[in-house]
């Protein structure tokens, strides 16, 4: 079963018992940007580091970077989001942007779990 957790900036990344993970925006950060446009990914065999950009993301109102949630080497880049990026709106926990491979699991301790979260997203609102 995978878990996800939540950096203060709004990405999530649902860990897999592999030790792969997910990584993606929020369903709040998908509201508050709009209609996505653009999303730019790094490519399959990058380094991405935790608090670090790894890409951006585009919509009709804003551009913002995307931050690592964790450490890691993209293994998959989701190659549907450069043909459609709007997917992200239409599921933002399902339309993932990266898979990584997660190079330092202690990491995770540092985000948020479901509850924490939510109660930051309501701190924002």
């Amino acid at each position: 079963m995978s878990k996800i957790y939540y950096s203060p900036s709004h990405e999530y990344i649902r860990v897999e018992e592999d030790g792969t993970g997910f990584i993606g925006i929020s369903d709040f950060a998908q509201h508050q940007l709009g209609n996505v446009v653009y999303v730019d990914m790094p490519e399959e065999g990058d380094e991405i580091t935790a608090g670090e950009d790894f890409g951006a993301i585009e919509s009709v109102k804003a551009a913002s970077d995307l931050i690592a949630p964790v450490s890691g080497t993209v293994i998959a880049v989701n190659e549907a989001l450069e043909d459609n990026p709007r997917l992200v709106n239409e599921d933002a926990m399902t339309n993932w942007i990266i898979k990584v491979e997660i190079s330092d699991s202690t990491e995770l301790d540092t985000l948020l779990d479901e509850e924490a979260y939510k109660a930051l997203c309501e701190n924002e609102h």
